[in-house]
């Protein structure tokens, strides 16, 4: 019998031990396996147990286990920034090391904000979000997240950031509007906001690329980020493109936001860099941006303990090797084709499916209790949480998200499977799923 001292999420809710991973497969203290189709919260890129990685990190820390970042740099985290400066657009070539995806968030803000101070602009101190996103769990990076059930309990500690409309078709769309007329008015919604608050006052504009757990997997409609990117540039307001959850290649290219033809000034990334075998995320800002410090104070002031860990560089250089040499960004955009049919095939005309979408090997199903009205259900049905139990009874992991629509109501839930993904398997998360959803309906039809 294991002691029970850690303190878990949900302290009255037991969990099940996890001993091991194969592939995309979790396995139990009890022998129980688990298809992982979300990748936990769209970290686990390859998969568990991938020996390439294993002996990366297992030669790293043989070699060299820490070193401050105060007083050197390492070769792991040179090689890594290397990489991921190669695989970015346009000029984002320097790279700032955290680990994790709140970090990097909550470094992006700070390096927002001493750009504008260093370049003689100390008023701009306003910071632009969207509702409906998530931007990590730290006190800034929170404030700038439009999750309600994540921000009401520590709603008087939070900054002063301006949350405007999201880009979200299915619910903020009006009748016969067309995609891109949508995604015009969206991005108005941003220039309304500067001109309120005056646009010498903003220092950034922040947003998930394709929106992940808060609104599940949402892509901006077409020319959306293309009009962002026009009004932040006439305003010298900087683009921050947060990519924890979307980027790493888990849309089938390196950052999401290339599929936009947009480069912002500074991005974020975490989860699948690293692919969940040590914590990692980075920050990537432009040549200017990184030069206008080194040519004034010559210090970001900002850095963590951990910032740059060589073994987590080296596990990270890692993973971005195998998903180079193994071509699995093709293999995700191949991948979601499948995905999306087989969804479809057994999902799709599920009287309370309201919509498939996402981007990549980032998917979620919406579910309403009416297709035609988009109307969603009562929250205290907690219809997300009922399908990841259901799932989760079928030996599938599964990413349940709650308050959809504006942060109290709506259900959907996020599939993001690891790279490697076979279309057998794709077939089984499908299958697992579809049974999962007609159990939980079939129960919720018997209450009413």
């Amino acid at each position: 019998m294991m002691a029970n001292h850690v303190f878990h999420r949900a302290p009255n809710a037991p969990l099940p031990v996890v001993v091991a991973g194969e592939g995309i497969t979790l396995i139990d203290a009890q022998g129980r396996r688990y298809l992982d189709a979300c990748g936990g919260a769209a970290v686990s890129a390859l998969g568990h147990g991938h020996p390439a990685i294993a002996a990366a990190i297992a030669h790293q820390a043989h070699k060299l286990e820490y070193a401050h970042t105060g007083f050197f740099t390492s070769e792991p985290a040179e090689a890594l920034a290397g990489v991921i400066a190669g695989q970015c657009p346009g000029n984002l070539d320097r790279v700032w090391f955290t680990s994790s995806g709140s970090e990097a968030v909550e470094a992006a803000i700070k390096l927002a904000r001493q750009y504008h101070l260093e370049r003689g602009a100390p008023q701009r101190t306003r910071l632009i979000a969207r509702r409906q996103s998530y931007h990590g769990n730290t006190l800034g990076a929170l404030s700038a997240g439009g999750h309600g059930a994540r921000r009401t309990a520590y709603a008087p500690l939070l900054l002063d950031v301006s949350l405007i409309e999201p880009c979200f078709a299915y619910h903020y769309a009006v009748p016969d509007e067309t995609p891109q007329a949508y995604a015009q008015r969206a991005a108005a919604a941003l220039e309304s906001e500067l001109l309120r608050v005056g646009p010498d006052t903003v220092m950034a504009f922040l947003a998930e690329t394709v929106v992940g757990a808060t609104a599940g997997a949402v892509p901006p409609e077409p020319g959306y980020l293309a009009a962002i990117r026009a009004i932040c540039d006439r305003h010298g307001v900087l683009l921050i493109l947060d990519e924890v959850m979307c980027g790493s290649g888990r849309t089938g290219s390196f950052l999401a936001c290339e599929q936009d033809g947009v480069v912002p000034d500074i991005a974020t990334i975490a989860k699948g860099l690293g692919a969940g075998y040590q914590p990692i995320g980075a920050v990537i800002c432009t040549a200017h941006i990184h030069d206008t410090i080194a040519a004034q104070s010559g210090n970001l002031l900002h850095g963590q303990t951990y910032n740059g860990h060589p073994v987590g560089c080296a596990a990270a250089l890692a993973v971005q090797t195998v998903i180079r040499e193994q071509g699995l960004m093709a293999k995700v955009i191949a991948g979601e084709r499948y995905l999306r049919a087989r969804l479809h095939e057994r999902l799709g005309h599920h009287p309370h499916v309201g919509d498939v979408r996402g981007r990549g090997y980032l998917q979620a199903i919406e579910f309403v209790a009416d297709r035609d009205a988009r109307t969603p259900f009562d929250p205290a049905l907690a219809i997300n949480q009922r399908i990841k139990a259901e799932a989760f009874a079928r030996g599938l992991l599964v990413y349940p998200g709650g308050g959809t629509i504006d942060g109290r109501r709506g259900d959907h839930v996020v599939l993001a499977p690891p790279y490697i993904t076979s279309h057998a398997e794709l077939d089984a998360i499908v299958d697992r799923l579809g049974d999962a959803v007609d159990t939980v309906f079939a129960q919720v039809g018997a209450m009413a």
